[in-house]
């Protein structure tokens, strides 16, 4: 169940993001680049999945997103928990359980037999679910998901992940489809606790903060796709 106490946000963004880097999911490399979903190259990755393979890393931080989503959108504000394949599955199931709630997942296309559902579990119409996903870029898986939720007849106006990339449009994109973004800590918060550690060499922290500022720009500098 929820823990009765849990630490201010600005504490919660510095933990995550330690904890993230403790168990190596952030990547730093500006000169060998990683290939992200969409395509495009950049110095930096970051894969929450490992979080799953950590019990005490995983159980405080579904603590914190469990509790922050409590606080920001209200003790009963939801009647289902629901996972975005495949990631967002495992994170659905630690949150529901936290929330003493029935969890379904949604797939990101309907399965091509049987029923041809797209969600799999129990989701009632007028169901108030909260989509729980690992992280957020652009919003536009987050979008889809929230669709078909919809379309079964659900309600879905929150989605809440452990990390943001911190772009100011998807948080837009969301709430011009009244959806409310949740979320643990952003890039902001990695470097930051990377530059006070020390986790990476002072030259790949600066490339990776001019990326950030404007990765359409940094991408044209080095004739990569934008």
């Amino acid at each position: 169940m929820v823990p009765a106490t849990y630490p201010d946000a600005p504490t919660m963004a510095q933990m995550t993001a330690r904890m993230l880097l403790d168990i190596r999911a952030v990547h730093f490399n500006a000169r060998d680049l990683f290939t992200h979903a969409s395509g495009k190259q950049a110095p930096t990755y970051i894969d929450c999945r490992r979080i799953i393979a950590y019990p005490r890393v995983r159980s405080t931080l579904m603590d914190f997103l469990t509790c922050k989503v409590m606080r920001d959108a209200g003790f009963e504000t939801f009647d289902v928990i629901a996972g975005g394949e495949t990631a967002g599955i495992p994170f659905a199931a630690f949150v529901a359980e936290r929330m003493a709630l029935p969890m379904c997942y949604v797939r990101k296309k309907p399965k091509g037999h049987g029923r041809t559902a797209q969600i799999e579990g129990d989701l009632r119409p007028n169901d108030r679910a909260l989509l729980v996903e690992d992280l957020a870029t652009d919003g536009g898986s987050k979008l889809k998901f929230v669709d078909a939720i919809r379309a079964a007849d659900g309600v879905c106006n929150h989605t809440a992940v452990i990390f943001y990339y911190g772009i100011v449009q998807a948080q837009a994109n969301l709430a011009a489809h009244g959806i409310t973004l949740h979320h643990l800590c952003t890039w902001a918060d990695i470097i930051a606790e990377a530059r006070r550690a020390d986790d990476f060499d002072t030259a790949t922290l600066a490339e990776v903060d001019r990326f950030l500022t404007n990765p359409a720009d940094w991408r044209r500098a080095r004739g990569l796709a934008v």
